[in-house]
């Protein structure tokens, strides 16, 4: 099957990204992309058409934004300019504003050289790989083509209250008979896309924040800061004796979370305590959550126990949210930091999770320290073994250790190996009550697989 799925050029798992100024995130690009996008959301020549466009804090933005602008503009859609607004939010202002298309540029958790483009179909879901390969044929054939006469340009505007409607809706997710009066929180905007809303949608339903993060350059989004470097968080929250620290990434789909110790909390643990309160008040959807493979088996012991399904999906919120839609859920996430709620929002959103997490601390009364342990997780372990070519995973001696580690954690664990999407690398994933046994599986099969690769 892979043999005959056609080369992606510029897509990857999540829109297009890569190091700023070079291919393919390049002003070049981004002009093919509008053209190309255009083109193909330009249903009905009779009426005007929308897009629309947000971005994170990168310097990089202000060379992605215009040149797509350019492309749009050129085949004759009109485009709104959002600034600086979060993932989600331009996810959920292209369903709300009613336009064609939305566009968010950013690279999410990577470094401030890198930036990315995602695109929203007008449902404000991202697009489908069939989508994504349309695109992808118009960029590369046919470009001069169809372009819009001088009188049909389309014309630009930018929208300045953008951020104020974002912070109604994440409000407006938050329970309206509760309040944060009494919560000191700190809230880490990773120099990102929600330096601005997320600390004051914090402040306005009560809370007393603490702000880090807020203060971009263009150059230092999630530098030592942010759900991927939490190290900042957990010594305000102890030096501040918060309640909760809360840290976003650089577009504010993922998040992290630490409770007043300093104690990290994962996604699963916060899908865990929201899938718990849902249920309680007959809010949870489908019947049970959404999580991936690498969600622990400590989470599925304790969905199950609580008389739910856990849906596991391959590793990718895209993923997450396809299934999800398919089965009516409307929670799910990944271990990472992704948690999305269908109720709320097309994607995932850091901000309106943890305003759920908020709010059962507010009904409950009780410290995020007790609430977020509500299950114990079992001893995981992962492994990264790389190789330079061939495929490790269908040498004998890998699959014949594969099957001895999956014989050996029969009833008491589970093994995940895979091939990494994104690096030549092999992902040996294994968890279990007896921690001793984990450890030895991964070896062995980790082992296996480097022999393979030596051997070529």
């Amino acid at each position: 099957m892979s043999k005959t799925k056609p080369q992606r050029r510029y897509f990857g798992t999540d829109g297009i990204r890569g190091r700023a100024n070079t291919h393919p995130m390049t002003a070049e690009v981004a002009l093919r992309v509008g053209l190309a996008a255009g083109k193909l959301f330009r249903r009905d020549p009779d009426r005007r058409h929308l897009v629309v466009i947000g971005k994170d804090t990168r310097l990089s933005g202000y060379m992605i934004e215009p040149a797509l602008v350019a492309g749009f503009t050129s085949v004759g859609m009109d485009v709104r300019l959002f600034g600086p607004l979060p993932t989600p939010a331009v996810a959920m202002m292209t369903r709300s504003m009613r336009a064609d298309l939305g566009v968010m540029v950013s690279a999410s958790h990577n470094s401030s050289a890198d930036n990315g483009i995602k695109l929203f179909g007008p449902d404000g879901y991202k697009l489908s790989d069939v989508r994504e390969a349309e695109i992808e044929a118009l960029m590369d054939d046919g470009l001069q083509d169809g372009l819009a006469a001088p009188a049909d340009l389309g014309r630009v505007t930018r929208i300045d209250d953008a951020q104020a409607r974002y912070v109604e809706i994440a409000k407006a997710a938050f329970p309206r008979k509760l309040t944060l009066n009494g919560l000191r929180i700190v809230i880490d905007c990773a120099h990102g896309a929600a330096y601005k809303v997320a600390p004051l949608a914090l402040y306005e339903l009560g809370a007393e924040v603490i702000p880090l993060g807020v203060s971009p350059n263009g150059f230092n989004i999630n530098e030592d800061c942010g759900s991927t470097h939490p190290e900042a968080l957990v010594r305000a929250v102890k030096e501040y004796r918060a309640d909760i620290g809360i840290a976003l990434d650089g577009d504010a789909d993922r998040l992290a979370i630490c409770d007043e110790t300093g104690h990290p909390v994962d996604g699963d643990q916060i899908m865990a305590l929201i899938a718990k309160a849902w249920a309680g008040t007959d809010r949870l959807k489908g019947g049970g959550v959404v999580g991936t493979v690498m969600s622990n088996l400590g989470f599925q012991r304790f969905v199950e126990g609580l008389g739910l399904t856990l849906e596991r999906t391959q590793v990718g919120d895209r993923y997450v949210v396809e299934r999800m839609r398919n089965g009516g859920f409307n929670l799910g996430g990944e271990p990472s930091g992704h948690v999305v709620l269908s109720d709320f929002s097309t994607t995932g959103d850091g901000l309106i999770a943890a305003l759920q997490v908020l709010a059962v601390m507010v009904k409950t009364g009780e410290r995020l320290s007790k609430l977020a342990r509500q299950y114990e997780p079992v001893p995981q372990r992962l492994e990264n073994v790389r190789f330079s070519g061939g495929e490790p995973l269908k040498n004998p001696r890998v699959q014949a250790a594969i099957a001895e580690g999956e014989a050996r954690l029969n009833g008491s664990g589970r093994l995940l190996v895979r091939p990494s999407g994104t690096e030549p690398l092999i992902r040996v994933m294994a968890e279990g009550d007896d921690e001793g046994l984990v450890r030895q599986v991964i070896r062995d099969i980790s082992a296996a697989v480097r022999e393979a690769a030596a051997a070529g």
